[in-house]
């Protein structure tokens, strides 16, 4: 299929998105402009206004699942949560797709910071400085704007909460368990989440399809369009069901 294709043909089944850290789905309109079809597409946004876990997490999204045929796409630090939502086989659950992410701590090293989290800053300016290593060196000013403001703003106690919970998890039990095709997106600039986190999926479910993407981390925000042609190829050769006629 050719990328102009992308927003014209419909996606075969409903695609539901989880988050990166920010929790609040803002980063991910690049990747839906790309992926068009909006209207199969539920983004599920985290609370802004407390902590939770993986595992509060994981029940948050589960209570929101469309009652009809979907994939379940997590982002970054929405990989866990994915997993350990797959792991429970959802009724209507047909594909997962992780994307520039893990299922435990793709830095072991870094958990020894893990008492200094509650310290950092997490506002607007930490964002900024944060953006190269998630966006790239040149993600474009309206795309870096969207990603301080997202970030940014978001509460440092979550922010903080979030990131102590990467440290932590290892949802490596639960992602055995999954039984759909899963397809994996790696980023091939990815300087935060290493390749063998990838290598670590596979090893732990040999039946995932590891693919790698030209990109940063943020592949959803700074290669929508390699990354919708990559998801769309992957569910339209998923096993013919019932077709979603729209979401509940």
């Amino acid at each position: 299929m050719d990328a102009s294709d992308a927003t014209t043909q419909r996606l075969p089944l409903v695609l539901v998105v989880l988050p990166g850290m920010d929790g609040t789905c803002d980063l991910f309109a690049p990747f839906l402009d790309a992926l068009g079809d909006r209207d199969r597409v539920l983004a599920i946004a985290y609370p802004r206004d407390r902590t939770m876990d993986y595992d509060e997490l994981a029940s948050w999204v589960a209570k929101r699942l469309p009652n009809r045929d979907f994939a379940l796409l997590g982002e970054s630090f929405s990989g866990p949560v994915a997993a350990l939502v797959a792991a429970t086989q959802p009724a209507h659950l047909r594909a997962l797709i992780l994307c520039a992410t893990f299922v435990r701590n793709p830095r072991p090293w870094a958990r020894v910071a893990s008492p200094l989290i509650r310290f950092l800053p997490m506002t607007r300016a930490w964002a900024r400085l944060a953006s190269p290593f998630l966006l790239g060196v040149r993600p474009g000013r309206e795309l870096r704007q969207r990603f301080v403001g997202a970030v940014g703003d978001m509460p440092s106690r979550v922010m903080q909460a979030r990131l102590a919970s990467v440290l932590a998890v290892d949802a490596s039990e639960s992602l055995a368990k999954v039984t759909v095709p899963t397809l994996c997106l790696r980023a091939t600039r990815d300087v935060l989440v290493p390749a063998k986190a990838g290598e670590w999926i596979r090893k732990v479910l040999p039946a995932a399809r590891v693919l790698d993407v030209a990109g940063p981390h943020g592949l959803l925000q700074a290669s929508p369009r390699a990354c919708a042609l990559s998801v769309r190829a992957f569910l339209d050769a998923l096993p013919p069901g019932q077709p979603p006629s729209g979401l509940t």
